[in-house]
């Protein structure tokens, strides 16, 4: 813990201004019930909410700018210390600006790939990889950290869809831009220098047989036989007529008397 000593009370004669001896930082104190409690040495009582009672644990400005350098955003610092975004906005802000730089200082860093770095730049690889995809690479985001061995971890966002991705790199300032290398499998896949591979492979689909089947061949029906032609039936011929002297002679038909 620091040790503050009191300087004097502020314009309006509500707050007490300390300050700390090895930094000379300022720091403003309320004097709310609490603090008269405090001085008087009196307990507050067990019925007061545990919030009321806590006090906010104070971050010096260096722990401030370590937190941020190694990855977290000024929100999570301030709401973890329990103080206000804007005591830790106006420490992080230069190392902010750091951790920007280092960003840029990667895209013209080359990928280190199975036969040694590229010739191209990390920014010309991914936007190669993005655009051989049918994704915009004007729509990516980087951003940088330092890790706890001094490297820098490298993040680039991207949207593919309604999805966010991210991949991650390993940055090494040094001669030509430096080096970065893949850290996971997103990363690995942008620098591929098969471009023409998608970014996650899907499952390869069965081959449909769109070919139409043949239908059987079938014999064609025998035509029913044709019905025999009747013979003609003989026409029944007329009874021969007697001659008028058959008549009167008393001839019969056929010659008969």
């Amino acid at each position: 813990m620091r040790e503050l000593k009191v300087v004097g009370l502020d314009v309006d004669g509500k707050r007490i201004i300390c300050e700390a001896d090895d930094s000379g930082e300022k720091f403003v104190l309320r004097a709310d019930d609490r603090l008269r409690a405090a001085v008087r040495g009196d307990q507050l009582g067990s019925s007061q909410p545990q919030s009321d009672t806590e006090v906010p644990s104070m971050l010096r400005p260096k722990e401030i700018q370590a937190k941020i350098r190694a990855g977290a955003s000024v929100e999570q610092v301030a709401s973890a210390a329990g103080v206000d975004i804007e005591r830790v906005q106006r420490f992080a802000n230069p190392v902010l600006l750091e951790r920007s730089r280092a960003a840029e200082l990667a895209t013209a860093a080359h990928p280190v790939l199975a036969d040694g770095p590229s010739v191209l730049t990390l920014l010309e690889t991914v936007t190669t990889a993005l655009v051989a995809r049918g994704l915009d690479p004007d729509a990516s985001s980087w951003d940088a950290w330092r890790n706890e061995d001094g490297r820098w971890t490298v993040q680039m966002g991207w949207k593919a869809g309604m999805s966010d991705n991210v991949a991650h790199f390993r940055f090494t300032l040094g001669a030509h831009g430096g080096t970065v290398t893949a850290f996971d499998e997103e990363a690995c896949e942008l620098i591929d220098p098969d471009f023409a591979r998608p970014l996650r492979p899907l499952a390869p689909v069965a081959q449909l047989d769109l070919e139409e089947p043949e239908l059987p061949i079938e014999a064609p029906e025998p035509p029913p036989p044709a019905p025999k032609p009747q013979p003609p039936r003989a026409r029944k011929g007329k009874p021969p007529v007697p001659a008028w002297e058959d008549v009167l002679l008393g001839v019969r038909s056929g010659g008969q008397r």
